[in-house]
């Protein structure tokens, strides 16, 4: 899939209308706790910027419920960006985002100017893909980048509706997401191992049938795992389980075996009597986890076939944890994991959601080649899906 960027159109002069994905976490103060999201649209702003085109960023913040709420206003994300790009942004308190005052800001914005519109999310057309309310952000601007690869699988008026109306290009940020993820399913280096952890089967049903098609290797932990084990005939004691998913599960491992896929199941897991960080545990082979116990980590022998599998491939996707990585003592298969991806010669790419979120608190993140931007717009991603914020761009 290829896409005109930014790089591939004439910016002086012009004012660009730039989508990015601002939707950062607040603490109770109205604090930035984690400036990740604004840091990673810097470069298309600042090549913007540097080609002589005024900005006009826009972004939703959180569930606002389709109305102006102050505690999620872009205020600190203004503040934020005025600091990381050493310039003001102009920003308005703008209740309905295209109001009168928003209007006459953009209207006098100068090339190098940054003005940053209010949580888009402020008006309930925003998610209706409504094109009136599209029609008054286009209105504002001569050209639309979008660099959300986070709400690329929501049809939004931000997103979808603006690009029907000014012609829409990708930012560097999503170029990156096609580059690595579009690659690695469309062309990828083998052996290709996925693996796939997290609590449900059911999130991942759909990637896990699009990977079956593709990988040599599918690596299968986390909470999803003991569905899997229990179609196996094993007893799960007190794990999580979906029983309504046992037969599907038994289909997924019929199918992997008429693929040629090698599929990685735990065989020996961390169980606990309780779901609590202090809770006793030992490792138990998964044909004899207690009734009363449940397994919140994959065990030490799991742990060495998975890091076998992944040191010898060379593309490796993950998405979704080996089991409760924010308790210690059950974070050991997950760190596992993540120590050997960042040691490995192949292209590393997490899929966004938990283990991104893994990989940073327990060190790793340097180690990979790509971190996603996009939890549920990676998933999608995985499963084959198209995603209508970046359809609807430019070809190239």
């Amino acid at each position: 899939m290829s896409k005109k960027t930014v790089a591939d159109i004439e910016l002086k002069g012009k004012k660009v209308l730039m989508r990015a994905d601002f939707n950062v976490p607040l603490d109770e103060n109205g604090k930035i706790t984690d400036e990740t999201r604004i840091v990673a649209a810097l470069p298309t702003i600042s090549y913007i910027l540097d080609h002589g085109a005024a900005l006009i960023l826009m972004s939703h913040l959180g569930r606002p419920n389709n109305k102006p709420d102050p505690q999620y206003s872009l205020a600190p994300v203004a503040a934020k960006l005025s600091e990381l790009l050493k310039k003001k942004v102009i920003f308005n308190d703008d209740p309905v985002v295209t109001g009168s005052i928003t209007v006459a800001a953009a209207s006098t914005l100068k090339p190098g100017d940054v003005l940053l519109l209010q949580n888009t999310r402020f008006r309930p057309e925003e998610t209706k893909n409504d094109l009136g309310f599209a029609r008054e952000l286009a209105d504002l601007g001569d050209i639309f980048v979008n660099d959300a690869f986070g709400t690329a699988h929501r049809a939004h008026a931000s997103t979808v509706g603006i690009a029907e109306i000014l012609p829409g290009v990708s930012g560097f940020l999503i170029q990156k997401e096609l580059d690595f993820m579009g690659k690695a399913l469309e062309a990828p280096a083998r052996p290709f191992v996925a693996i796939l952890g997290g609590s449900k089967v059911s999130d991942k049903i759909g990637v896990i049938n699009n990977l079956l098609e593709k990988v040599d290797t599918l690596i299968i932990g986390g909470g999803m795992a003991y569905t899997f084990l229990k179609a196996q005939g094993y007893g799960v004691g007190k794990s999580l389980l979906e029983e309504d998913k046992i037969d599907l599960a038994k289909e997924l491992m019929a199918k992997a075996k008429s693929k040629g896929v090698q599929l990685l199941l735990p065989v020996d897991v961390v169980a606990a009597e309780t779901f609590a960080a202090d809770s006793p545990h030992k490792i138990v082979d998964v044909t004899t986890i207690p009734p009363e116990s449940m397994g919140l980590d994959i065990g030490p022998v799991t742990s060495a076939t998975f890091i076998k599998a992944i040191l010898a491939a060379k593309t490796v996707i993950w998405n979704g944890p080996m089991g409760v990585f924010e308790m210690p003592a059950f974070a050991k298969g997950t760190e596992a994991v993540a120590k050997a991806m960042s040691e490995s010669d192949a292209v590393t790419i997490i899929g966004g959601g938990d283990s991104a979120a893994a990989v940073k608190i327990l060190g790793y993140e340097d180690g990979m080649s790509h971190i996603s931007t996009g939890g549920g717009a990676s998933l999608e991603f995985l499963e084959g899906k198209k995603l209508p914020g970046i359809e609807i761009l430019q070809d190239k």
